[in-house]
């Protein structure tokens, strides 16, 4: 049977138990695990990387419903077209238009400091290619937020979604950035590794 957290008290709720079951279950037979646990915050900032494949959206979607966390994120707008849309927006998705993306910091950190409990997750490198710099939204978000950043990731050595650490931003952005990247030097995803 697939581990699956235990929510703290302060974790936003959203599920079923046949979605937790389904979740559950989906891992199971893809053959992966959640390593770690979720810290007891109910407003946060979530990063997930290596982001490599489209592969990470159905394992990352399988252990939100096992875990039934209720997340937001933003993906491009493309995704969101017919069926695939419906299903993405009730798990929690919002569509971003990628050619004109102004307001969406702004917007994402009000909302995360007038949510009783929100948890935010993106993948810093905005793109399954490989890139040479992450995206400074996140950071931007946290900040502005008043939040923290929640580090996890896809390890497809071992399979497994691992729970990392906490990470306080500070004002030093090019230091920040340089001390995630480095934490996440030992994940690798299913096509490639985060530097």
């Amino acid at each position: 049977m697939t581990r699956v957290p235990v929510l703290p008290p302060n974790a936003p709720r959203n599920g079923t138990r046949f979605g937790r079951w389904l979740g559950r279950n989906v891992l199971r037979l893809g053959g992966w695990t959640i390593e770690g646990d979720w810290p007891d915050l109910p407003r946060l900032v979530v990063i997930v990387a290596p982001h490599s494949s489209g592969w990470d959206a159905v394992w990352g979607l399988a252990a939100k419903l096992a875990m039934g966390v209720d997340i937001t994120f933003i993906a491009k707008a493309e995704l969101f077209r017919g069926p695939l849309g419906w299903l993405l927006r009730e798990f929690g998705g919002h569509p971003v238009d990628r050619s004109a993306p102004g307001g969406i910091v702004d917007q994402t950190a009000a909302e995360i400091r007038e949510a009783q409990r929100m948890w935010f997750v993106l993948a810093p490198e905005g793109t399954r290619k490989r890139v040479e710099h992450w995206k400074p939204g996140f950071w931007k978000i946290a900040r502005r937020a008043g939040v923290p950043v929640f580090c996890a990731a896809f390890h497809y050595p071992t399979r497994s979604i691992v729970f990392d650490r906490l990470f306080e931003t500070t004002d030093d952005y090019a230091a920040d950035m340089l001390r995630l990247r480095e934490q996440y030097r030992p994940f690798v995803g299913k096509n490639r590794g985060t530097l």
